[in-house]
């Protein structure tokens, strides 16, 4: 797989974002950095649901920053217009994690249109900023998302 290939893998976690006036630019579209706050709320969203809150994963120490972002523009995205955010995660190994996202909206004949897809890859560290292991915990659950 190339590492720009950006394809989402079962267990795919959707939520809905409705975008607000001040996502989009002067061009009255939504403003390109800002699909990676909608890949944000994919992934803690998920997190949440299905793992742990990014919370408790501090509380244990770790915060998990974004190393590398990559997104493919398709359309645009309007003001007010209802989103679907799709996030999976594909990869995990003792200190980092990758999550692979699609944005869609329904067209007026229901069918799905790709805004955006793309990938955050993040890497666990302590309150240090050194690299460190995922807690036992934290492994146990993410790794559960692989083969969910």
């Amino acid at each position: 797989m190339s590492k720009l290939a950006v394809g989402l893998t079962e267990p795919v976690f959707t939520v809905p974002y409705r975008v607000i006036y001040g996502d989009t630019d002067a061009a009255g579209v939504v403003y390109n950095a800002n699909y990676l706050r909608y890949f944000e709320i994919g992934r803690t969203e998920m997190m949440r649901a299905w793992a742990l809150p990014y919370s408790a994963i501090e509380e244990m120490g770790c915060i998990l920053p974004v190393t590398e972002s990559y997104l493919r523009f398709k359309a645009p995205a309007a003001y007010d217009d209802l989103l679907t955010i799709a996030t999976s995660l594909v990869e995990v190994s003792r200190v980092t994690c990758r999550f692979h996202y699609a944005i869609t909206r329904d067209s007026a004949d229901d069918r799905s249109v790709l805004l955006v897809k793309g990938f955050t890859a993040h890497a666990c560290i302590n309150r240090q900023g050194k690299l460190t292991p995922f807690p036992t915990v934290v492994m146990e659950k993410i790794t559960a998302l692989l083969g969910k």
